[in-house]
């Protein structure tokens, strides 16, 4: 895969991570006022998931290669 390859693939995984970067920090901020134990039991999942999406890699097709488990 060339590095100019799949710009569009990769700018949409960037930005689903960082939109579940920001839901984990809105729920924390909302943990921390209203709901200490369940928001945090829920923000816990949402930051485990966007890591999982900053590191999926990416097949020769763009596509999400799922033999790539680190």
């Amino acid at each position: 895969m060339k590095l100019s390859s799949c710009i569009p693939q990769k700018m949409s995984k960037f930005a689903l991570g960082m939109i579940l970067v920001a839901a984990a920090l809105a729920m924390t901020v909302v943990s921390f006022t209203l709901l200490p134990v369940i928001g945090l039991v829920l923000v816990v999942p949402i930051l485990a998931l966007a890591v999982y999406v900053f590191r999926l890699h990416l097949n020769d097709q763009c596509e999400i290669d799922p033999s790539e488990d680190r």
